[in-house]
């Protein structure tokens, strides 16, 4: 039984002018054969010979075989690099001489033409091989990552109501929940994030901020440095409303609390009735 999009065992059953004919036993009558390219043939093989080949499909939708090796087979999560973008969709490097495609539908943003993006290979419903960026189904929860660990993902998914889904290694599931969603995250960026959590299925909940103590004093270096913007004093205090501390500081109004407060304790700041003066 062929197996499309993946590596597999066939025999040399036939040969021809233009290649050979692999079925999956080493008999000269199987009815059901796919054709190897000439030029893919390993110098001395013959009939009754073993190879691994990988089957996708021809510009014509003929399954062939290929002994060349995908970046990628079906199921499997990695980086591509955007060759080509087209009305249909954009068009991705695999490793094969014909490209696989990445319809519009399966994009979760617009894709640019050399960039390289987070996909995984599936089979659609016309039975062809193609990319999505939606590998959320195929990301692993066996990460053996714990709480306080430090990791890199990709982001590959943005939704206001849940987060920014972040892909571990390549491979893990993992999860930026809203409430910790701080500073610019957009789709395809790499990030280094903290395990908060690992859920009981296995998939990982990520901040991009510090443990408290930690993160109050890198919150208040970063206010110091915001204070040359404002010529040494903010034209706001840590009564303005959220957005607007969001805004201009990427901080929750606690973590903006939190900091002023230690930048007071150490004498760098002086809040006012509407503004906070820098003080050294």
């Amino acid at each position: 039984m062929f197996e499309l999009g993946k590596k597999q065992s066939l025999f040399i059953v036939k040969e021809v002018d233009f290649g050979v004919y692999l079925a999956d036993k080493p008999d000269i009558n199987a009815e059901e054969r796919v054709l190897l390219p000439k030029k893919q043939i390993p110098e001395g093989k013959g009939i009754g010979d073993e190879l691994e080949v990988f089957l996708y499909k021809d510009s014509k939708d003929r399954l062939i075989a290929t002994t060349n090796s995908p970046l990628l087979s079906v199921g499997e999560v990695g980086m591509l690099k955007v060759s080509q973008v087209t009305p249909i969709g954009a068009f991705l490097d695999w490793g094969l001489e014909k490209d696989i495609l990445l319809p519009y539908k399966e994009q979760t943003r617009r894709v640019k033409e050399g960039e390289e993006i987070l996909v995984t290979i599936y089979i659609d419903k016309s039975s062809r091989l193609a990319a999505t960026m939606n590998v959320y189904e195929r990301l692993s929860c066996e990460s053996g990552y714990q709480k306080d660990d430090r990791v890199s993902g990709i982001v590959y998914q943005i939704i206001d109501s849940f987060g920014a889904f972040v892909a571990v290694d390549n491979k893990y599931s993992a999860l930026i929940p809203t409430r910790e969603m701080f500073g610019d995250i957009s789709v395809g960026d790499t990030i280094e994030a903290r395990v908060t959590g690992v859920k009981p299925d296995g998939k990982l909940d990520l901040s991009v901020r510090e443990k408290a103590h930690i993160q109050i004093k890198k919150d208040a270096e970063r206010i110091m440095e915001l204070f040359d913007k404002y010529n040494g004093e903010l034209p706001f205090t840590d009564k303005a409303s959220p957005e607007l501390i969001k805004r201009e500081t990427g901080m929750s109004k606690n973590e903006f609390k939190r900091a002023i407060g230690n930048l007071l304790k150490n004498n760098k700041v002086e809040i006012k009735s509407d503004s906070i003066k820098r003080t050294v």
